[in-house]
C-alpha cells in the first residue's frame, strides 16, 4: 500500500503553538532574559506543510532587542521545523513590553 493511501499525519494549529512559544523561550533564556517577565505566546497559520508563526514576547531593558528578536526567529524556525517537518517561511515578532529592573524594584519598595 503507498503511502497517501495508508493516510497522513495532521499537526494540529495549537501543537505547532506550544512547540513555537517554548522555543521563544528557550531563545530567551540566558543573561539578555533577565528582565523577561511574562511567558512568550504564540499564534500560527498552518496550511499544507508550512506555518506561518507570530510570537508576542517581553524582554528586559536595557537590552539588544534586534538581536533577541533574532534569536527568536532562528530558534522558533528551527524547532518547528525539526520537531514537526514544516516549512516556516515567516516568524514574526512582536515586543509586547520592555521590563526594567529599576522599574521592578521601584514597585517593591524605596530605591536608593
Amino acid at each position: 500500500m503507498e503511502p497517501a493511501e495508508r493516510g497522513a499525519t495532521r499537526i494540529a494549529d495549537r501543537v505547532v503553538s506550544k512547540i513555537a512559544s517554548q522555543a521563544a523561550r528557550e531563545a530567551l533564556a540566558g543573561p539578555a532574559a533577565d528582565g523577561a517577565a511574562d511567558v512568550p505566546h504564540a499564534a500560527v497559520a498552518v496550511r499544507e506543510m508550512t506555518a506561518r508563526v507570530r510570537v508576542s514576547v517581553e524582554l528586559g531593558y536595557p537590552s539588544d532587542i534586534g538581536a533577541q528578536c533574532g534569536a527568536v526567529r532562528r530558534r522558533v524556525a528551527e524547532r518547528v521545523r525539526t520537531l514537526t517537518g514544516m516549512e516556516v517561511p515567516e516568524v514574526a515578532v512582536t515586543v509586547e513590553r520592555l521590563h526594567s529592573p529599576q522599574l521592578r524594584r521601584a514597585g517593591q519598595g524605596r530605591v536608593r
